[in-house]
């Protein structure tokens, strides 16, 4: 069975009262995949997790590092503050258990990119617990359990060939802040965890404790697939590392399953490990051997006390959380009259939400079902054709408020509002400079548009009588020379009540 085929078997064979699951047709069985998902979030942080360093991402390789992190003898860690605070506001947005004492212990491995030998993480009692994140696919909506949330610092990266025939270290992200949210193996799906990954990105992004960014690492992902004939327990887990966009974690999960699924129809076993995704051959390729808890050694920090947090503290910053996308998108549909799909588009995406309560509140006549239309189609496709964020853009959120009102007042008709968008957002105009410039304001009076019918009616006056001889079809010329003479300003609405009453009259 071919990895194309792969998506083309996936079909439901199980309902309950909050998801559905997905099988995998092989050859033989029919079988049940499983993923749980590891995410690395860059914590919002001008500096690193236990030293002053800076964070900026792009600087000169080894640029941004501090003895702190280098692990120079004698230098202790002194926990970044804000670093704790970014977290907390993630766990509390993600509803999990806050652990008003948690701990940091050292992950110990060798590897030339870990100056110190090991890595600070949060292994026995992390910052949270007991999360949740709801889905919407297809159609489904689905709760995700996120297992926990726990702080650890980043490690270096490798570069190879920087300089013609050796490989080097560039330190400058050891240390650096991060949050990895564990999930439950809940996703049954690489459309599911693509929709987790994206949910979770908008939701870190809507708190800004992580700008999100998968190109330059803010956000990777590593992903435990495990693959079991259906109704059977579940299968050696294998994971996929360091995953930095929902089409190669996608094309990942796929091909991972598809091996699974042709290992275990040959009669061979799965061996745990840990795998990279090649993006370019599209699979996957063996790293290490999966190693267990105890290989790494983990004990308590000695360096560092318990972080412990005071009740207070976290009611103060829950109560300064922001409205998070699932309360925006309720909101729109009891307040605003919104469907369910509508508010969940705009609010999944928070340059839109944003455009839209913007241009909401400058709104006066159209509705804001009109508005919503406007924004998932034109105005988002003009902002992804040219890469740009709508606070960056001259066309302003009051700029289609206007727009949308004129059409509203029949100044202009839905096909001329679309040319003056195009034009107002190219050109840098408003919509009313459009309108004055182009001379494309809507013939939207009866005084004003009788003249045109006249003259079309007279010059095809054989057509007239054919008509009103029967053929009805010919309404549909009379609107089109009507259209052609005002060029195209003619209110359809308008024209269509004056010219039957033309042709009734003659």
């Amino acid at each position: 069975m071919t990895v194309a085929a792969h998506k083309a078997a996936e079909q439901k064979v199980e309902a309950t009262t909050s998801s559905e699951r997905f099988t995998l047709v092989g050859e033989k069985e029919t079988y049940a995949l499983t993923i749980g998902l590891e995410v690395h979030a860059q914590i919002a942080s001008n500096a690193k997790l236990f030293s002053s360093a800076p964070t900026q991402f792009g600087a000169p390789p080894n640029a941004q590092v501090s003895f702190v992190d280098v692990a120079f003898p004698g230098m202790l860690p002194v926990l970044n503050e804000r670093c704790v605070e970014q977290a907390l506001k993630t766990s509390l947005g993600l509803e999990g258990k806050i652990n008003l004492t948690s701990q940091f212990d050292r992950k110990n491995y060798f590897y030339p990119d870990l100056p110190q030998g090991y890595q600070i993480t949060q292994f026995f009692k992390p910052i949270m617990e007991n999360g949740f994140l709801d889905i919407d696919l297809d159609g489904r909506h689905k709760r995700i359990r996120i297992n926990r949330l726990h702080i650890e610092q980043d490690a270096g990266k490798s570069l190879h060939d920087a300089v013609a025939g050796y490989s080097g270290v560039d330190l400058n992200r050891v240390g650096v802040g991060l949050m990895e949210i564990v999930s439950e193996p809940d996703l049954t799906s690489a459309d599911e965890a693509a929709a987790y990954v994206k949910k979770l990105r908008t939701v870190l992004m809507c708190l800004e404790t992580s700008d999100g960014n998968m190109e330059e690492g803010s956000l990777r992902v590593d992903a435990n697939v495990s693959v079991a004939p259906l109704g059977k327990p579940l299968g050696v887990r294998v994971e996929i590392k360091n995953l930095n966009s929902f089409r190669f974690m996608r094309e990942a999960i796929l091909y991972e399953a598809q091996r699974h699924i042709d290992v275990l129809e040959a009669g061979r076993t799965i061996v745990q490990e840990t795998r990279l995704f090649d993006a370019v051959k599209k699979e996957t390729r063996p790293m290490r051997s999966k190693e267990d808890a105890q290989e790494y050694r983990y004990f308590p920090d000695p360096d560092l006390p318990p972080l412990v947090l005071k009740q207070s503290y976290v009611d103060q910053v829950k109560s300064q959380l922001p409205e998070l996308p699932d309360a925006k998108a309720q909101r729109f549909q009891t307040t605003l009259g919104l469907n369910p799909y509508d508010a969940g588009v705009i609010t999944a995406d928070l340059d839109a939400a944003w455009f839209f309560e913007e241009a909401l509140t400058h709104l006066k006549k159209a509705s804001p079902k009109v508005l919503a239309n406007w924004v998932m189609g034109d105005v988002i496709a003009a902002r992804n054709k040219d890469s740009v964020a709508f606070k960056a853009h001259t066309f302003k959120p009051s700029d289609l408020a206007a727009l949308l009102d004129m059409i509203e007042d029949q100044t202009l008709s839905g096909k001329m509002a679309k040319q003056v968008f195009e034009e107002s957002w190219a050109q840098r105009m408003s919509p009313a400079q459009v309108v004055e410039q182009k001379g494309l304001k809507q013939i939207a009076s009866r005084d004003d548009l009788l003249p045109f019918i006249n003259d079309v009616l007279s010059a095809e006056s054989d057509k007239v009588v054919a008509y009103q001889g029967g053929k009805e079809k010919l309404f549909g010329f009379f609107v089109g020379q009507v259209m052609k003479k005002t060029q195209g300003r003619a209110s359809p609405a308008l024209l269509n009540t004056l010219l039957k009453e033309c042709l009734l009259k003659k």
